[in-house]
């Protein structure tokens, strides 16, 4: 594909570690998805591989995907809540290297690192009732303060490089953008065509719902349990668990982790909401 005017991005990963916040996680319903066709590409989890579950997408699983297509046209189907920007970065780096076409569907939410991606598509489609989010670099960083303030300074470069290919999709200048990473700022499926983020609507029977519903909640969950002294290993076995369980054929029994993963959920909220 041709995309003249993006620059390209370098990995320069600081030592730091990506977390995605629970408002983004709030509002990413995974159960949205597109109807899937030959030679498209399903972004329907985190960007990047979790740690604890072995799930997310990779630039190294997309790579492999272009491959197979031999520089034909693809689809790109967009659900996700974000998270390893480093990864996001080199998805879309392959996206706009692709010599095909590419066609970019937002379905539900293109969050963070996702919004990168969404923007190396030769034609950006997105749902009504879809979202983008764009905001600055976030990472999760441990040290002293030599090591917070050298993060500070590497991260600017990076606000600054997506805040060029945001500018260069929509033609607003560059500190329009940077402003509107800095508020956080969510674009509906109205505002993004209007703004310039996305060039038309998604067809509304393109979309459809899967039973996934657990998924956000198991994300969700991590990162209170994180907060309220868990530790790595306890939670990735915790989560194997659970997997195993929700991979069951019985209806009754994934219902009843749907609904017990709700209740946890609730009582840690509680929990830390008293300290």
């Amino acid at each position: 594909m041709s995309f003249q005017f993006n620059p390209s991005i370098l990995e320069n990963k600081p030592c730091a570690e990506y977390q995605i916040s629970n408002a983004v996680l709030s509002k990413w319903d995974p159960s949205i998805q597109a109807q899937s066709s030959d030679n498209t590409i399903s972004i329907y989890e985190s960007i990047g591989e979790n740690f604890w579950t072995g799930e997310g997408i990779t630039s190294k699983r997309i790579a492999g995907l272009l491959r197979t297509f031999n520089n034909k046209d693809v689809t790109v189907n967009i659900n996700s809540p974000g998270g390893d920007m480093f990864e996001g970065i080199t998805i879309y780096n392959l996206l706009r290297e692709y010599k095909g076409k590419v066609t970019i569907n937002i379905v539900g939410i293109a969050a963070s690192a996702a919004s990168i991606i969404a923007m190396a598509g030769d034609e950006v489609r997105i749902a009504k009732s879809a979202f983008l989010m764009i905001h600055n670099c976030s990472v999760v960083v441990a040290g002293n303060r030599n090591l917070l303030s050298n993060t500070a300074e590497q991260l600017k470069p990076f606000d600054e490089a997506m805040a060029g290919i945001y500018s260069d999709k929509t033609g607003k200048t560059t500190q329009e953008i940077l402003t509107m990473m800095d508020d956080e700022t969510y674009i509906s499926g109205p505002s993004a065509i209007e703004q310039g983020f996305a060039d038309s609507y998604l067809s509304a029977d393109e979309i459809k719902q899967s039973d996934n519903k657990a998924k956000s909640m198991l994300k969700q969950l991590d990162t209170l349990l994180a907060k309220s002294g868990m530790t790595r290993s306890e939670r990735r076995e915790l989560f194997n668990q659970i997997k195993g369980t929700q991979n069951a054929t019985d209806s009754d029994t994934q219902n009843a982790v749907i609904t017990a993963l709700a209740d946890i959920q609730k009582s840690i909220n509680k929990l830390t909401g008293e300290l």
